[in-house]
């Protein structure tokens, strides 16, 4: 057990080998991870002198997550630039795509005491926001040192990872009260950050319901739904992870229903390929989105291998199942689904999510099942059921409009 911030920094340099590696592996798969590999470890291009907000969003998720504080701390304070800071290639080009020049962008270092501390004597933030669960000693030492108001904003804690973080209680405990405040995400999660030793805490609500889908993204998808064919049922798995392609594709054999439309969005766009050749494999009949092309009558499924379109994905379809949840990943995010109004379907495996999917459900917008036949059964039955769907469909709105507000409510926490 680790017990103090100094056996913690001892492990980090004892595992940047295996860091380092990992990089390379990563970098082997998506050839991006060898871009810009000094910021991770605190060398940076020179700094503008202008007054600084730094968020860091670790991801997709948390990039999108984060465009609605963004946007209003932009609103607030546009004498500040916005900083935002990524580890993963993803999350860098979903902030391109999503703010272009409006917004500067760089890794955040590994937690290394002298990494971070360039970092932050590099661009002098004036108040620094970390997304969901980042929660690195050396990272909120050397701010608390600095004395730059540093918040966790969006917080979540599932059990899972409250079981990881109590393995080493005492630095979790120094580690959160470090931070100038915490804006959780529900009841749920401050009450786990609390048992980890946080004391200040304020209840805010999710981000992700105050995310307004994009308007031509959802006129892009009426348009896919034309292409595919206005009486063709749709049936979007959105966001699979490793594993439950395979199962869904054995689920859709199942029910034998030829004129049922599958389409698979892969969460990470290094496997888009990888999914491509199991879809070969398997001998169904399938196209690629990237092939720009009208969907045969024959195709079974059409393999989503495009970024930044998701909105568009659930627009085009009649039913959503989550990825994530098929297998032990704990979910993928369910409120774009219900934002546009789509019937969800999500399987046992929700920890991540566990409030939000728990809140869907008692709305009315979403159906929890097994496994990726029963989701497969279910989405059958839902597009069958056009009374149902409609009903769903009008909860999901419902659920995903009563739930915004927690932009305005974060906004009043923070302090600089």
């Amino acid at each position: 057990m680790i017990s103090s911030r100094f056996g913690y920094t001892l492990l980090v340099f004892a595992l940047l080998p295996y860091a380092l590696l990992h990089l390379l592996w990563r970098a082997l798969r998506q050839r991006e991870y060898f871009d810009h590999v000094p910021e991770r470890f605190g060398y940076f291009k020179p700094a503008s002198e202008r007054p600084l907000i730094w968020v860091h969003a670790v991801s997709v998720g948390e990039t999108r997550a984060a465009e609605p504080l963004i946007r209003e701390l932009q609103h607030r304070h546009p004498q500040h630039r916005i900083l935002l800071t990524h580890m993963t290639p993803t999350g860098r080009e979903t902030g391109a795509q999503l703010y272009g020049s409006g917004v500067e962008r760089c890794y955040l270092p590994y937690d290394l005491p002298h990494a971070v501390a360039t970092f932050l004597d590099h661009f002098r933030p004036v108040c620094g926001i970390l997304l969901e669960t980042e929660i690195w000693p050396n990272l909120i030492h050397a701010g608390k040192q600095r004395n730059i108001p540093l918040y966790l904003v969006n917080a979540r804690m599932s059990e899972k990872s409250l079981r990881r973080y109590r393995r080493f209680s005492a630095l979790a405990a120094a580690t959160l009260n470090a931070l100038t405040g915490i804006a959780a995400q529900s009841n749920s999660d401050a009450d786990r950050l609390k048992s980890l030793g946080a004391t200040s805490i304020v209840v805010t609500g999710n981000l992700k319901f105050d995310h307004e889908p994009d308007t031509s993204l959802l006129a892009q998808g009426k348009a896919w739904r034309e292409v595919y064919g206005r009486s063709r049922p749709v049936v979007l798995a959105a966001s699979t992870r490793d594993g439950e392609e395979a199962l869904l594709l054995a689920a859709l054999h199942a029910i034998d229903d030829p004129g049922l439309l599958l389409v698979i969005v892969p969460r990470h766009p290094q496997r888009f390929d990888e999914v491509a050749r199991h879809l070969s494999r398997s001998g169904v009949a399938y196209q690629r989105r990237s092939d720009d092309r009208p969907i045969a009558l024959n195709t079974r499924v059409l393999l989503g291998d495009s970024m930044g379109e998701m909105t568009a994905y659930y627009a085009a379809c009649d039913v959503a199942i989550i990825g994530g949840s098929l297998l032990a990943y704990g979910a993928q995010n369910l409120i774009e689904a219900c934002a546009v109004g789509r019937p969800v379907i999500i399987g046992p495996h929700t920890y991540n999510f566990a409030e939000t999917t728990r809140l869907a459900i008692e709305a009315g917008a979403a159906l929890q099942v097994d496994d990726a036949r029963g989701a497969m059964v279910a989405a059958r039955a839902l597009v069958g059921d056009t009374a149902r769907a409609h009903r769903m469909s009008q909860a999901a709105e419902l659920f995903a409009r009563q739930h915004r507000g927690a932009t305005g409510k974060t906004m009043a926490i923070l302090k600089f």
